[in-house]
């Protein structure tokens, strides 16, 4: 009797497995990682299916002159319809945060609006979304680091590489030199997305090193990026 339980639970943990193994390869291939093809700052196509695109060949754009090995934050100007720019630090273990992030529901960046879909995990389309994140810098409420993105962009795009460069520099205590800029078409209030760009400063790019532009969109969701207006896009 023994045996046969034994047997049952040898069986029921393969399956379990099997299982485990299925699901973990069906949610890779939601995130989808585009082929290695390049574009340039100035030629950014528009959105198809691939959540973000290499530029110059995945390779930062930082001078040599760029690459101190002390901490630093620059946050630009909003210019005159109130849009943030470059920000770029110089990351370090020093200037992660040891407390939780506040509150910062009262800032409305850009082209903010509230929109709610029901498939969308927390259900809100929108979000403020830091350029250089709270875990990586520490800078909560800065005006001149909180743009509108889609919940798309915040939590599966831009925090995929924002947790490799954590966990880069908690395990090494080394620096990251890193740029994100939100890019804007015309007098639009909403960015098209951001390049980020990043680059390990030790040990030169082997630990982190990536130059990519991620697309501020949300499947299944037409969005007006003059005013941030959006709808469900129905299938014919």
């Amino acid at each position: 009797m023994k045996n046969f339980f034994y047997k049952m639970f040898e069986i029921i943990l393969i399956l379990a497995i099997v299982i485990y193994c299925i699901y973990s390869e069906i949610n890779k291939k939601n995130i989808q990682e585009p082929k290695i093809v390049s574009y340039e700052k100035s030629n950014i196509p528009d959105y198809t299916n691939e959540s973000y695109i290499y530029i110059n060949n995945n390779e930062p754009v930082f001078d040599e002159e760029d690459k101190p090995k002390e901490a630093f934050e620059t946050y630009s100007d909003l210019d005159s319809l109130g849009r943030c720019g470059v920000a770029y630090a110089n990351l370090s273990y020093e200037l992660m945060p040891t407390e939780p992030r506040g509150n910062i529901s009262y800032i409305k960046p850009s082209g903010w609006r509230i929109s709610k879909y029901d498939w969308i995990e927390g259900e809100y389309l929108f979000n403020r979304c830091h350029l250089i994140a709270y875990s990586l810098a520490g800078e909560n409420d800065n005006v001149r680091n909180l743009i509108t993105c889609t919940r798309y962009l915040n939590a599966t795009t831009m925090q995929d590489f924002e947790i490799k460069i954590a966990n880069y520099i908690r395990k090494t205590k080394n620096h990251v030199l890193y740029r994100v800029t939100p890019i804007f078409e015309g007098e639009n209030l909403v960015a098209k997305g951001v390049q980020m760009e990043a680059l390990s400063i030790e040990d030169n790019g082997k630990g982190i090193k990536f130059n990519i532009f991620a697309y501020n969109i949300e499947p299944k969701v037409e969005i007006n990026y003059l005013n941030g207006e959006n709808h469900l896009i129905t299938e014919n």
